[in-house]
């Protein structure tokens, strides 16, 4: 059953998607016309309601997914179509104690933590760490932010915890880090960068001398499929590119 304070997603007959937190005086409005919380609160998912103009919403649980597209941003942030890959390449697991960097609006944040990563963050904007911090607190619950220590520091000038199994970064010039990187990781451990320019991979794996093994460098293309009947053909829009993705193990010098 849903409950005040939960957070739902309606679909429409159009398959238009709505994303907020039920509130007991709460209403939803559309032009065809408004749904009061109320109504939604005590049902389960999958149940249809209906408006004060009869247009039908179908209820759910929003996924990450759902969330990482609609929350409220400071920053731009990384896609689904990224966020899986790069917690797989850095093989992000529960327990792992991961550095992050350039934390943004937390979509990152939030994928790793609920994989069970225990995260270190530096963020050099205090507007964007406490958007990421809300943003957890808000999909995930509070109880995720005792895994999610955020400072508001500038990574370029060095990091002051140490042991880390795994740093991912999302920064304009993430070669800065790899010095530090090398003192502060583990031997064995992986770092995954994420970069919108080819050439900011280019300078990260160059800064990537001694100590670092089984470099690569990737993007993920996203192509959706229409299938109606005997249509079946590739959808006429595509999401290219976002960015690359560079990763690497550190075995020490």
């Amino acid at each position: 059953m849903f409950a005040f304070g939960e957070k739902v997603l309606l679909i429409d007959a159009k398959k238009r998607r709505y994303l907020f937190t039920l509130k007991p005086d709460g209403e939803f409005h559309t032009h065809s016309g408004f749904l009061a919380h109320s109504v939604i609160v005590s049902e389960q998912e999958g149940a249809v309601v209906r408006s004060t103009k009869g247009a039908e919403y179908i209820l759910l649980r929003p996924t990450l997914e759902d969330f990482v597209i609609q929350m409220p941003r400071g920053a731009q942030v990384i896609y689904p179509k990224d966020l899986a890959p790069i917690c797989m390449m850095a093989d992000i697991y529960q327990g792992a104690k991961v550095f992050e960097s350039g934390l943004g609006s937390g979509a990152l944040s939030m994928t790793m933590l609920r994989q069970g990563a225990v995260i270190t963050g530096y963020e050099i904007r205090e507007d964007f760490a406490n958007r990421a911090q809300i943003n957890v607190r808000e999909f995930l619950g509070t109880e995720a932010l005792s895994n999610y220590q955020v400072h508001v520091k500038d990574v370029y000038a060095g990091i002051t915890e140490t042991g880390f199994d795994r740093m991912v970064l999302d920064l304009p010039e993430p070669w800065q880090v790899v010095p530090h990187a090398e003192t502060v990781l583990r031997k064995g451990a992986i770092l995954v960068s994420y970069s919108p320019s080819i050439t900011q991979a280019v300078k990260t794996r160059e800064s990537m001398r001694s100590g670092w093994l089984d470099l690569r460098t990737l993007e993920v293309l996203h192509r959706t499929w229409h299938i109606e009947g005997a249509s079946v053909r590739p959808d006429h829009r595509m999401v290219a590119h976002t960015g690359f993705l560079t990763s690497a193990r550190y075995v020490g010098a």
